[in-house]
């Protein structure tokens, strides 16, 4: 799946069936449901799901939260517009997929 095809699968009323959960907490996202999309990021132990839960607590104005969630990721804290990081993990999350 490209990002082109992610973003036009936010026009459905579910994620596509087989989203890891990492990519299914970004869907939620993308369409406004934080938490809709924080419940999916804590379905996964993994890293992904780490990052995407840090990207997540940024959204929310956590930064401290969003700090640990980083670190359990392994990456650096990100101070990137929040729609631009949003991008990047989808885009690296689905680059893996």
């Amino acid at each position: 799946m490209t990002l082109d095809d992610f973003r036009q699968s936010l026009a459905r009323t579910s994620p596509p069936d087989g989203m890891a959960p990492a990519l299914a907490g970004l869907w939620h996202q993308g369409r406004g449901d934080w938490q809709a999309a924080h419940e999916a990021a804590q379905v996964d132990d993994g890293r992904e799901a780490a990052w995407v839960h840090a990207h997540l607590h940024r959204v929310e104005g956590d930064e401290a939260n969003a700090g640990y969630w980083y670190r359990r990721a392994g990456r650096p804290h990100c101070h990137d517009p929040l729609d631009t990081e949003w991008e990047a993990i989808t885009t690296a999350l689905l680059a893996g997929a």
